[in-house]
């Protein structure tokens, strides 16, 4: 079954952090499945808090979104943004309806 990273980023106080930590992680996630759906992007926020940034990863399932957001390599590129970024971050399991 699928899984997804949601990251909702609540405040990002150095985008030139953020673009760092996102040049560096982007082929390290790849390399365990990853897929990219959303990273930005116009957006509405139509009810409950407003996240001035969302990222969607899609992976094989969930065992691999936790490798890589487990691994060593991530976790060094994560620490580049995590200072000037505050954020939400679940991995969830998919489902189906077939």
């Amino acid at each position: 079954m699928k899984a997804y990273w949601i990251a909702l980023y609540k405040r990002i106080d150095s985008q030139e952090n953020l673009k760092n930590y996102g040049s560096k992680v982007t082929e390290i996630i790849k390399s365990y499945g990853g897929k990219p759906l959303v990273r930005g992007g116009k957006f509405e926020t139509l009810e409950g808090e407003i996240y001035p940034r969302t990222v969607i990863w899609e992976f094989p399932n969930h065992e691999q979104a936790m490798k890589c957001h487990d691994s060593k390599e991530y976790q060094d590129g994560w620490a580049i943004a995590k200072d000037t970024t505050e954020r939400n971050l679940q991995i969830i399991e998919g489902f189906s309806t077939e």
